[in-house]
């Protein structure tokens, strides 16, 4: 298990929604690793695999993201 010292901002790509990942687990050799996120609407904590968030928008190393996710 990973925790990170500050939480790193992701979106929820098939929610189209944002959150903020605790901290992420192995899910071993083969498979995607487990994400612990928090959603910023309502607090609620879930778990997700790697395909299945986006590191958020971040100016200082250029990442973007597109509003319209697939």
């Amino acid at each position: 298990m990973l925790e990170f010292n500050k939480p790193i901002p992701v979106i929820i790509k098939h929610l189209q929604e944002e959150g903020y990942a605790l901290y992420c687990e192995s899910g071993g050799l083969l498979e995607n690793d487990i994400w612990t996120v928090v959603h910023c609407k309502g607090g609620v904590v879930r778990h997700y695999r790697t395909d299945q968030l986006l590191i958020h928008k971040n100016g200082t190393f250029d990442i973007e993201y597109e509003k319209t996710l697939e």
